[in-house]
């Protein structure tokens, strides 16, 4: 089935931006590389192509500073929100102007433009689908069966059946001979999310789904509420910062550049 023609639609990317992380405290805030590690994603999110702006949806005054000391766009938002999702939602409350929006990890300053034109260009071009994110081949099994690594089954018409952190889909006669398969068998889900306003202000008042806690996966709550995520793919995955030696390796990078 060929796509819908493109709309004319509206779309803001959402950074959220939490100062506290439990394994690496304040890591927004970083700045080895001489920037904070706010303004590296900020910086790449601003390179995607056809969106009408970027924020950062912060529950600091710290973050908030810096990004506008860099030049960015910050919102204060709710000490309340329990998620990324909700601070996304906070920001669409009151900016009824944009259709999609579009949910950036703030830990990710090498977010590719491609994987933020590909989540947008899903909801684009395929209206009735409320929400759209993105997966990468797995082609490790010991990435396969980390529980970390959230995994992601999806038919051939792109659209959501299940995510995990176990793997899936399960082979009962063993994985070896298939985690090389073309095409491949085992996608990582990634963590960016494309929503439709409407439809992200519904999910933002949702409560918890039974799986959605069993997983302690948010997305998990859009599939038992019987809507439609759509997975595009992408080549390779963006690099989160997560613990010291992840930033330590981007550092390093960086000065390498």
């Amino acid at each position: 089935m060929k796509p819908a023609p493109a709309l004319s639609l509206t779309s803001l990317v959402v950074i959220p931006a939490r100062l506290h992380s439990t394994r690496l405290p304040q890591k927004l805030l970083l700045a080895e590389t001489g920037k904070p590690l706010i303004q590296h994603t900020y910086e790449a999110a601003c390179q995607a192509r056809g969106t009408d702006g970027v924020v950062v949806a912060t529950d600091h005054e710290s973050i908030e500073s810096a990004v506008i000391g860099f030049g960015g766009d910050a919102v204060m938002t709710s000490e309340s929100c329990a998620s990324g999702t909700d601070r996304v939602a906070e920001i669409a409350q009151v900016r009824p102007d944009i259709d999609i929006f579009i949910n950036v990890q703030g830990d990710e300053p090498e977010i590719s433009a491609e994987a933020i034109e590909t989540v947008r260009f899903l909801l684009e071009t395929n209206p009735d689908v409320s929400m759209a994110t993105l997966a990468t081949p797995i082609r490790c099994l010991d990435k396969l069966r980390d529980p970390a690594c959230v995994k992601v089954a999806f038919g051939e018409n792109g659209r959501a059946l299940y995510f995990s952190r176990s793997p899936i889909p399960f082979v009962r006669d063993g994985f070896e001979g298939h985690i090389d398969a073309e095409p491949p068998m085992f996608f990582q889900h990634l963590g960016i999310y494309a929503y439709r306003r409407d439809f992200l202000l519904k999910l933002a008042t949702a409560p918890p789904s039974p799986l959605e806690q069993l997983e302690k996966l948010e997305q998990l709550r859009v599939l038992e509420m019987g809507e439609t995520i759509l997975v595009g793919t992408i080549a390779e995955p963006s690099i989160g910062i997560d613990t010291p030696a992840d930033y330590a390796a981007f550092v390093r990078k960086i000065g390498n550049c």
